[in-house]
């Protein structure tokens, strides 16, 4: 794989970025501070604006590894950071990245995440060189399933009580695509 870091990506209404100090009162105003976004991930909503500019402090540092890989969702039309994406687990050897991803509730059914989510898969699988992309959800969170299929991942199981997030332990829907999935897929759904 060629590591090459948290590139700028721009979609019709998004630009994917990394992560800037000035992001902390629309990250803990827009999602990190809500305990419905937060209920099905593993990190609590934040309590203070001073835990966001320290949690945001730790992304910046991070952004300077190339193979750091996670990007603040900016909305064009208002030039806020409404969400994050990225992958916080990768195995080299195996050359398989996990995306996760968290979007405020009030940018929740508009499509938004999956216009996220295709330009990475198409970032990590032609210019990264990763071969497996996988993420999971909660079980009682379809919402997130649903953004994983459109994106052109596929189920391959739930996992029992495998996951742990705010609400405990819990089952774990897992999703993956591969490099020929993508590569034999019409290459459409992929534009960013």
């Amino acid at each position: 794989m060629k590591h090459l870091g948290t590139k700028t990506i721009e979609t019709e209404r998004l630009i994917l970025r990394k992560f800037e100090l000035t992001d902390v009162e629309d990250m803990y105003n827009n999602f990190a501070n809500d305990d419905n976004v937060t209920r099905y991930i593993t990190w609590p909503a934040h309590k203070s604006i001073e835990e966001t500019k320290n949690v945001v402090q730790g992304y910046v540092n991070d952004s300077e590894r190339d193979n750091y890989y996670h990007w603040c969702i900016v909305l064009k039309e208002t030039n806020e950071v409404i969400g994050s994406i990225g992958a916080p687990r990768m195995f080299d050897d195996l050359k398989l990245f996990e995306i996760g991803y968290v979007i405020g509730k009030r940018f929740w059914n508009k499509g938004i995440m999956t216009e996220a989510m295709k330009p990475l898969l198409k970032f990590f699988f032609e210019e990264v060189g990763v071969n497996r992309i996988e993420a999971r959800h909660d079980t009682k969170n379809p919402g997130s399933g649903k953004v994983m299929v459109k994106s052109g991942m596929q189920i391959e199981g739930i996992l029992r009580q495998a996951g742990k997030n705010n609400t405990g332990i819990c089952d774990s829907a897992i999703y993956s695509i591969l490099k020929e999935d993508y590569e034999r897929m019409n290459k459409k759904i992929f534009k960013a």
